[in-house]
């Protein structure tokens, strides 16, 4: 019996039908781009959120490049953010132009440490993204109140965290912006590449609509250099029916994610340690061990198919070695340390109990 890692095709099964038909729908429409399908998925992502505005855009890569444009980010600018994370964060800063300045994260749900934060302040410093990472909420209270007394900008990274809650709200909703990934593993994932980006300001999010439409005021009509970034038709159309289900997805995550809780914790391996003022969505399962190689062989011997996020920390990439860093301590020791286990919504428990009885007959 294989398990793997993430299994789309349970998904996709559940909803074939309503994928089927709405790409009939919009096929015998053209309505390929703009349109009907991108406007309703904009609206129903916003109202779901709770939010005030906010475009949808190709990619989560692109999510962050449009905020950081949109606040006007870039050359001599520095942005602070976690060194555990998706290359993808900082890359973003480099492509703006800005510099970033990686700091750590906490031991405890591996979410950067708001500590750490205001030690890497300078007066170049102009943003902070903190990423909700494996779908855990930083501790965006702490952070919020440094970029207050620093005037800084606060855009959230929330790629992996569709529907994350800290003390009750929706991440997305604290920070100046909030950007997500909608790629096919992501707990809403399209049928390829898509991304958004909330935001409390009109303004901000006209700003970014033109840029992800080659700068446009009218259809042949350009006052700012923009790109090729919008949210394609099919991918909204698709992500609209997956909306419907995301609550429901989310909960049987969560679930599956207290099975592996109570079995590893109770075996004293370190897995998130998730405060109760967060509701984690789980998008990625975490546990430590000191013999990974090892452990990942075994369970892969058995059928069962796990990943490594992340081994390495992007300051140690080749790209990013002549960013100055400050102390990464618990990033590096994480890094080595770190695996994951398969975690989709359609995963029965009777088999997540067998990944744990397999994973405890090797794991330290």
């Amino acid at each position: 019996m294989k398990i793997p890692l993430c299994n789309l095709q349970e998904q996709y099964i559940h909803i074939r039908t309503e994928v089927l038909s709405v790409i009939d729908e919009l096929c015998m429409q053209s309505a390929f781009i703009n349109g009907k399908y991108v406007a309703d998925f904009e609206a129903a992502f916003i109202a779901q959120h709770n939010a005030n505005a906010g475009v949808g855009c190709a990619n989560g890569t692109v999510a962050i490049i449009l905020a950081l444009q949109a606040f006007d980010i870039g050359p001599g600018d520095e942005v602070i953010l976690p060194a555990h994370t998706f290359v993808a964060t900082a890359e973003a800063i480099c492509i703006v132009g800005a510099t970033p300045v990686f700091v750590d994260i906490k031991y405890t749900d591996y979410t950067i440490d708001s500590e750490k934060i205001e030690q890497a302040i300078t007066k170049r410093t102009k943003a902070i993204i903190p990423v909700h990472i494996y779908g855990t909420p930083c501790d965006m209270d702490d952070i919020v109140s440094i970029a207050d007394a620093h005037k800084l900008i606060v855009i959230e990274d929330a790629a992996q965290a569709h529907f994350a809650q800290y003390k009750g709200k929706y991440i997305g909703s604290f920070g100046d912006a909030a950007t997500f990934s909608f790629y096919p593993g992501k707990n809403l994932g399209a049928y390829g590449d898509a991304g958004f980006v909330l935001c409390k300001s009109d303004t901000i999010r006209d700003k970014m609509r033109r840029l992800i439409n080659h700068g446009r005021l009218g259809k042949f009509d350009h006052d700012i250099l923009g790109a090729n970034n919008r949210l394609d038709a099919m991918q909204a159309a698709i992500l609209s029916i997956k909306l419907k289900y995301i609550l429901e997805w989310t909960e049987a995550r969560r679930q599956i994610a207290k099975i592996y809780n109570d079995n590893l914790s109770a075996a004293g391996l370190k897995v998130i340690e998730c405060a109760t003022d967060k509701y984690s969505v789980y998008h990625v399962y975490n546990v430590e061990v000191a013999n990974r190689e090892h452990i990942r062989k075994h369970l892969l011997d058995h059928d069962i198919h796990t990943g490594i996020h992340y081994p390495i920390p992007v300051h140690k990439m080749q790209p990013f070695l002549h960013y100055a860093t400050h102390d990464l301590e618990v990033t590096e020791f994480v890094s080595e340390r770190i695996m994951s286990l398969p975690i989709y919504p359609e995963l029965q428990h009777k088999d997540v109990s067998y990944i744990c009885a397999r994973f405890l007959e090797n794991a330290c």
